[in-house]
């Protein structure tokens, strides 16, 4: 059991919470000028691997500062290893992922066949045998994880406190944190910020209710934070002075093709579903950027508004011909496959993108999104 040492402080909504008025007619900013921004990492599973690889590349190309990060899942994994890393700066934060997914691959490889991964091993059935899929969806929807793993082994935990000291990260830490969870009980999201985070807080953030038990914290079981928060914006733009937020997707928002099989239906329930809750928020953020782009309140209320500029990058192509099953391997050359589509990404992005940084939007949120 960990203990959580404070907890994040209630918010108000965007439209009421008293932040400082920035309008979206900020000056540009000229050559590689350094600029700040926060980032937002979506859920997944192994097609986290993609959000590895736009870090590596930001990391890289080293013109962009991250101050905070809302994580979740597979995310959230990302998030503390990066913060972690970057305690020895941004060379310290690419080892630092790099160790940590080659750890889960070489999980793979300790607890079966390198393409077995250790969830499959531990259910006792190779996903990628189409067959084997449907039996473990059988047994999952007729035994729970209290039943199928009464001694609750997550190969993951041993991965995360060989990758990262939670000790020096709270300490030391210079990245805002902020991983979300699922309160069971209450079913609302939890964030955790950077000096509560521990492993339990990223597991938790990452449990999969149908696979491992809820995680106990502070007396609280969590699940896995997608469902409430993939991830959450509003920690970034309430805790962080940077108003700019990058999503780096992982879930297809789009899909140009009807799934028609039951395993293309669910995929797509799957995604639709850990897609809503962010969607809404961004519902709230464009409905703020509206009334103060069209001066619909008067300019001594401004002041309680953040004018928060919004940037994607969508997985919508890079993630379409990866199925679900795949977000449970564990494959090195898969994990890497997907790192490099990911730096691909996030190097076209700073072409396109980089300019616009501290100064408007780079996406259209009500055409894109809503």
């Amino acid at each position: 059991m960990a203990t959580a040492k404070k907890t994040v402080p209630k918010t108000k909504p965007v439209a009421t919470r008293r932040t400082t008025v920035r309008k979206n007619t900020a000056p540009s900013s000229s050559g590689n000028q350094k600029k700040k921004i926060n980032l937002a990492l979506q859920g997944g599973g192994a097609h986290g691997a993609f959000a590895w690889g736009v870090l590596d590349k930001f990391l890289e190309d080293g013109r962009v500062e991250i101050e905070g990060i809302s994580g979740t899942s597979a995310g959230s994994m990302n998030a503390a290893v990066f913060a972690y890393g970057m305690i020895k700066g941004p060379e310290g934060a690419r080892a630092a992922l790099n160790k940590f997914w080659k750890e889960i691959s070489d999980a793979g490889q300790k607890y079966g066949m390198i393409k077995l991964s250790p969830i499959e091993k531990m259910m006792g059935v190779k996903l990628e045998d189409a067959s084997m899929t449907k039996v473990a969806k059988m047994i999952q929807s007729n035994f729970s994880p209290y039943q199928l793993n009464p001694m609750d082994f997550n190969p993951l935990r041993e991965v995360l406190e060989n990758c990262v000291d939670f000790e020096e990260l709270e300490k030391h830490s210079k990245t805002k944190l902020f991983l979300t969870a699922t309160n069971v009980r209450t079913g609302k999201a939890r964030v955790f910020d950077a000096p509560e985070v521990t492993a339990d807080v990223v597991l938790a953030s990452a449990c999969l209710p149908f696979l491992f038990k809820a995680v106990e914290i502070n007396g609280e079981n969590y699940w896995d934070g997608g469902y409430m928060g993939n991830p959450v914006l509003y920690p970034l733009i309430y805790n962080t002075e940077s108003r700019d937020i990058v999503i780096v997707h992982i879930n297809p928002v789009e899909r140009n093709t009807l799934p028609t099989t039951a395993d293309e239906i669910a995929n797509r329930v799957n995604e639709i579903t850990f897609n809503t809750s962010l969607i809404k928020e961004l519902r709230a953020i464009h409905f703020v950027q509206k009334i103060l782009d069209q001066n619909w309140i008067k300019d001594e209320h401004k002041k309680k508004f953040k004018y928060v500029l919004m940037h994607s990058i969508r997985a919508d192509v890079a993630m379409s011909d990866l199925s679900v099953t795949s977000k449970l391997s564990s494959d090195w050359e898969f994990l890497t496959m997907l790192r490099d589509r990911g730096r691909a990404y996030a190097t076209d992005w700073l072409k396109h993108n980089f300019a616009h940084l501290n100064v408007r939007s780079s996406v259209d949120l009500e055409k894109e999104f809503l």
